[in-house]
């Protein structure tokens, strides 16, 4: 069958849902499956596909019009300027969240330079934050904590990947239980999470491919969704260094809230980054 036939079967067979880009999505699956770009699609329309990549083309369509999330059909999702493996387990990586990775990079650079630093993502996950993190700050240490066994043989595979095993600590716990046995209290210069945040009565108003498939773990932040940054903060305290940093990703309307707590806890120089929408996105603070 040629690609553009085939392209236009997986496009009417997924039609129009809240979730997806049929064309996109279509595009994706089959350079995937064959190993191309996506422009090789477009100037390659005529080419013959085997029928072995035809059923499994068709196979992944059907999957992804229940909703199931293509980067766990394609084990791979883009962050940053980074891939990662991904796998059912873990959270999908959102351009949402590097917002607070590009923040903390260039913070990190004006506030450190070539200093050693020492740093600790909370609830690693796919390790999306703490490898970006470590692959662009040469200088640092990353202790990527998770207390699941999936988003720590996830985050494995992309340490092995971005061949970053000199930089990246794998620690297993629930949140800073995780390193606590390595002596790190008042060592750490920076502690960046993004914490699962949604309301529990939320999570049944996300997308289909979001409340259906990904970790409810990762997502539910308790009845207020502020349950995390109430446990997070205070213990912080015993960790950052005198001038560390906490920086947490937040909801768009969380942000107000989330920085009162940060004050309340005594930090310093509080502030609320925006995403490109203009909706809050971060607030991170400064340990005096």
């Amino acid at each position: 069958m040629e690609i553009k036939k085939l392209l236009k079967i997986g496009v009417d067979k997924l039609g129009k849902r809240e979730y997806l880009n049929p064309t996109l999505d279509a595009l994706l699956i089959l350079s995937y499956l064959l190993n191309v770009d996506k422009s090789y699609l477009y100037t390659h329309g005529d080419r013959i596909v085997s029928e072995e990549i035809v059923d499994k083309f068709l196979y992944y369509i059907d999957n992804r019009k229940t909703g199931y999330p293509l980067s766990y059909l394609l084990n791979e999702k883009d962050f940053y300027d980074l891939s990662f493996y991904i796998e059912e387990g873990v959270l999908v990586p959102r351009p949402d969240t590097e917002i607070l990775v590009d923040w903390v990079i260039n913070t990190a650079i004006e506030k450190y330079q070539e200093k050693p630093i020492n740093i600790v993502d909370l609830g690693t996950g796919s390790g999306c934050i703490a490898l970006t993190l470590a692959y662009h700050l040469k200088n640092s240490i990353v202790y990527a904590v998770d207390l699941d066994d999936v988003a720590l043989k996830v985050t494995e595979k992309n340490i092995n990947k971005h061949n970053l095993n000199d930089r990246v600590v794998l620690c297993k716990g629930d949140m800073f239980c995780g390193i606590k046995p390595l002596q790190l209290g008042g060592k750490i210069d920076i502690i960046v999470s993004n914490p699962p945040y949604i309301p529990t009565e939320d999570i049944e108003k996300l997308q289909v491919e979001v409340k259906d498939y990904e970790p409810r773990r990762a997502l539910d932040g308790g009845m207020d969704g502020l349950d995390f940054y109430n446990k997070i903060i205070p213990e912080s305290k015993d960790y950052l260094i005198k001038g560390g940093i906490l920086a947490f990703e937040i909801g768009y309307d969380q942000g107000e809230i989330v920085k009162d707590i940060f004050i309340k806890e005594g930090f310093k120089d509080v502030k609320v980054i925006k995403d490109l929408q203009g909706l809050d996105r971060v607030v991170a603070g400064i340990l005096p």
